[in-house]
């Protein structure tokens, strides 16, 4: 024991000798100057792939420090100058002098004199216990100058104890752990807890967002109490969540060694830090150890309307299906947020017919507040053959990145002036409640804006008896999640008008399970049950979906199990089949339906199996960053036409899940078409086929087919077989930018989008002279992901870019012929084969315009295939096409395994 208490002494003596009798920062010796080299390096690459040499350049002087001034009470209170010299710039990395080009430049003439002489113009700090309480510079000089004036002074801010501290530095207000030991201390800052004047913004998806991961740590060594040197490396790498090889990454490095000392000046007398301040230079100023925000200017980049020629060519209709129309849309938002609103309007008033939509999405995504401006002094609501424009522009406002309380007002004044189209006005209400869902995930819940919009689309369903008005408030509600909406979801569940019911259903299958109440979960087992009235077969359809995803109890999954062979012919078919297909994709309620199916009561259902109803869930692809699945559901009426056809697209990624796509097809009271009978509960249902779309967690307006008998006959024989468009434009899916504060002074602006070129379509179509009909969905695509991590210094300026691409199609297809019974049923869903491309580029320039790139890039081929669905379904569609020489529909091909 005794031995023990001896080390701890002799080690404590040992660290108080090292610091210098307890001091608590560096302390400089009067009448001493100290002679230091510095080296600051910026290095910039792609984190995948073969590794090159980084871009990047690195900085060289010689720094001189000395006392100028302390506290005669206190040692640790110090005034410091500093001062720069013999400044070199040179690569941060060897280049061939083809491609260096730094090569021949002097500091002078990269900087040029001025901002060299600033640079090399003295400087002051005061330390206070090791921490900088002020410093101080000249306002006159360049912004970038006192940037780097300030990298090299957060270097001598240390603290000589070990424990966690908040600071101030140049990386702004940041909570720093030191690790002091025997004439070393590490200084680790906790990057993610430091707070800047300047912020950005994101993609509030996690699945399509961007992940950073930082780390600074700088090692002190000390000698007689000072610093004998100084490293420190911070480095950030910043990926797309859903594609981790679109990655960029920036390195910042400093030295700063002592080299010797020498003589040095005496101290300044003065009784305070301002008065000696002053007495050594009345033009010095306390202008903040924090970096300074600089403007950043576009060298070289073209004006709006410039650009907008050099780009108008792939934003044409024809080119939505390949790669360059969301590439060029993304360059084309770039240019549209540094521009003022006339140059805006002036775009819009320029672009063709054609290519005025795709205008439209980039104006309208670029969410700048002269941008909203352009497109409300554009278009003309009261207008109802300005529907295309207007929807185009509504759809860019729900798929807002990083939408403000702004354009939510703006809806909202919309929603209260005179509005020319009823489609226009429904959409402007559904995608309002998609504004209330991202602002309050936000925090803004309780603003102005948003607790107008909440009042409206909640009071909505009850202020009307229209029955459009009210799908379309609770629509919007269904696209707001609010937890505030789901008693009139539990209401409407139960409504007896059929559409009502579906839309809170499938509403309350959004949210989080631990917002659903006893009450609610009694409500949808009513609806399923149908104890209080009976029900179409749809409805009860999204009333086990919702009891199936909301963490079922025993008795709920048990009286489920039971019902089956007591429900409809197809109704009992996809039961069956969503209970086999969750115990076989493992999904959340396999665990339960086990237990319950030990009990062989309600585990004797296998007979109810004839049919041609379905349920089946896959995987669309699997990778270390993302898992996409599928799923396909399709529900019959008993005569065999068509009554639900839902396909669904998620994709998971960091442990959240985004709900990419879902198309859902509805048709009804079309036995009169066949001369069947229509099933229980459906003997009056109006004639109805229509399709509805969620993308990426957005639900859009949904789209009418035909309506009534009349409508019914009149669009049967006008039909073409083309499909209905649904949506089709550009989309910005990720939209991420910041500026990182580097310890050395340098500001690094790291921008990463995404967009999407979408083209969804579907129809539906019968013949009854060949008993068939087909339904088909058709989803083609085109996304580009950019990310540009870039350090601009004024004179000089490195970059990385990193991307990817790809082009695909996806298509759902099923056919029924009804010539026989039972129906032959054949479900489809084919993807093309694709390509996905990779680049990487690196740029390095000079003010004077000299610039070098390197390019390097890679391709790969994903082959097309069918996705697998259940052995039934390829048994059938071998039947379907073996008859398709006298079907209606002989271009089906394949279909089966």
């Amino acid at each position: 024991m005794l031995t023990l208490v001896l080390l701890l002494l002799s080690s404590a003596s040992c660290f108080s000798a090292s610091v210098k009798d307890g001091a608590a920062g560096p302390r400089l010796n009067n009448k001493q100057l100290y002679k230091f080299s510095y080296i600051s390096e910026v290095l910039l690459d792609s984190t995948r792939g073969p590794k090159e040499n980084p871009a990047g350049y690195k900085i060289s002087s010689q720094v001189d420090a000395n006392l100028v001034w302390r506290d005669p009470s206190s040692k640790d209170d110090q005034l410091i100058q500093l001062a720069v010299s013999n400044v070199k710039l040179e690569p941060a990395t060897p280049r061939p002098e083809k491609s260096n080009i730094l090569h021949g430049a002097t500091a002078e003439s990269l900087l040029g004199k001025t901002s060299l002489a600033a640079l090399t113009k003295p400087f002051l700090l005061h330390l206070r216990n090791g921490k900088a309480k002020a410093f101080y510079s000249y306002w006159s000089e360049p912004a970038t100058i006192r940037n780097l004036k300030r990298g090299l002074a957060s270097l001598f801010q240390v603290q000589l104890k070990s424990g966690k501290v908040v600071e101030n530095d140049v990386s702004g207000r940041c909570t720093v752990a030191y690790q002091a030991e025997k004439h070393r201390v590490t200084r680790t800052k906790l990057l993610e807890t430091c707070k800047t004047a300047e912020t950005g913004f994101t993609t509030q998806s996690q699945v399509l967002g961007v992940s950073r991961k930082s780390s600074s740590v700088t090692v002190f060594t000390l000698e007689d109490g000072f610093i004998r040197s100084a490293v420190a490396e911070e480095t950030h790498s910043l990926a797309v969540n859903a594609r981790r090889s679109a990655a960029a990454q920036v390195v910042s490095r400093q030295t700063l060694t002592l080299v010797r000392t020498e003589a040095g000046p005496l101290e300044v007398p003065g009784k305070d830090v301002s008065g000696v301040v002053k007495s050594v230079d009345a033009k010095l100023a306390a202008v903040g150890i924090m970096l300074e925000k600089v403007k950043s200017q576009c060298k070289g980049c073209p004006a709006l309307f410039q650009h907008w020629q050099t780009l108008q060519k792939q934003l044409e209709p024809d080119q939505l299906s390949s790669a360059t129309a969301p590439r060029s849309f993304l360059a084309l938002i770039q240019s549209i947020r540094r521009a003022s609103k006339d140059e805006i309007l002036k775009v819009l008033k320029s672009a063709s017919k054609t290519s005025l939509p795709q205008v439209v999405d980039a104006v309208t995504s670029s969410q700048t507040d002269a941008s909203l401006d352009a497109m409300l002094e554009f278009l003309n609501f009261t207008d109802a053959k300005g529907l295309v424009l207007q929807e185009r522009f509504l759809y860019a406002c729900g798929f807002a990145s990083h939408p403000d309380q702004r354009m939510l007002q703006a809806l909202l004044d919309i929603s209260k002036g005179k509005i020319g189209s009823t489609d226009i006005k429904e959409s402007v209400v559904i995608i309002m409640g998609a504004l209330v869902h991202k602002l309050c995930q936000k925090g803004g819940c309780s603003s102005p804006a948003v607790m107008q919009a909440k009042q409206l689309i909640l009071n909505g369903p009850s202020s009307t008896q229209v029955e459009s008005e009210v799908q379309m408030y609770l629509l919007a509600l269904k696209n707001s999640m609010l937890p505030e909406a789901i008693p009139t979801f539990t209401k409407y569940a139960e409504s007896e008008v059929g559409a009502y019911s579906t839309i809170a259903l499938t509403a309350l299958q959004r949210y989080h399970v631990s917002l659903l109440t006893e009450e609610v979960k009694r409500t949808v087992n009513r609806v399923y049950h149908q104890n209080r009235r009976i029900y179409e077969k749809n409805v009860r359809a999204a009333a086990a979906d919702v009891i199936l995803s909301s963490n079922p109890s025993y008795v709920e999954v048990k009286n489920l199990l039971l019902s089956i062979g007591h429900l409809p012919h197809e109704m009992n078919k996809y039961m069956l089949s969503k209970i086999q297909d969750i115990l076989r994709f493992q999904l959340p309620a396999s665990k339960m339906l086990q237990k319950a199916m030990k009990d062989m009561i309600s585990h004797n259902y296998d007979r109810f199996s004839n049919g041609s109803s379905s349920a089946f869930s896959g995987f669309m692809a699997q990778s270390a960053d993302m898992t996409s699945t599928y799923s396909l559901d399709i529900l019959y009426s008993g005569s065999g036409i068509l009554r639900r056809s839902n396909m669904n697209i998620f994709g998971a990624s960091n442990g959240a899940t985004l709900h990419g796509l879902q198309v859902a097809i509805e048709a009804q009271g079309l036995e009169s078409l066949i001369a069947a009978t229509a099933d229980a509960g459906e003997e009056d249902l109006e004639s109805f086929a229509g399709m509805s779309a969620l993308l990426f967690d957005i639900q859009l307006r949904p789209v009418t087919f035909f309506k009534g008998y009349s409508d019914l006959m009149s669009k049967m024989f006008s039909m073409t077989g083309e499909p209905m468009n649904v949506v089709k434009g550009l989309i910005l899916l990720s939209d991420h930018s910041e500026v990182l504060h580097l310890q050395s002074g340098l500001r690094a602006s790291a921008e990463f989008q995404g967009g999407l070129a979408i083209d969804i379509s579907g129809g539906m179509e019968i013949s009854l002279w060949y008993r068939e009909s087909k339904t088909s969905v058709n989803n083609r695509g085109a996304l580009v992901v950019t990310g540009n991590v870039t350090v601009d210094l004024d004179f000089m300026r490195a970059g990385v870019e990193v991307s990817f691409e790809t082009e695909a199609a996806l298509d759902f297809i099923t056919t029924v012929q009804f010539s026989e019974y039972p129906f032959l049923v054949c479900m489809q869903m084919d993807k093309a084969t694709f390509p996905i491309r990779y680049l990487r580029n690196q740029v390095r320039g000079l003010a004077s315009g000299k610039s070098v790139t390197s390019r390097r890039g890679r391709k790969q081929l994903v082959s097309g295939s069918e996705f697998p669905l259940h052995q039934e379904n390829s048994n059938m569609c071998k039947k379907v096409f073996d008859s398709s020489c006298r079907g209606r529909f002989p271009e089906s091909s394949g279909g089966y395994q």
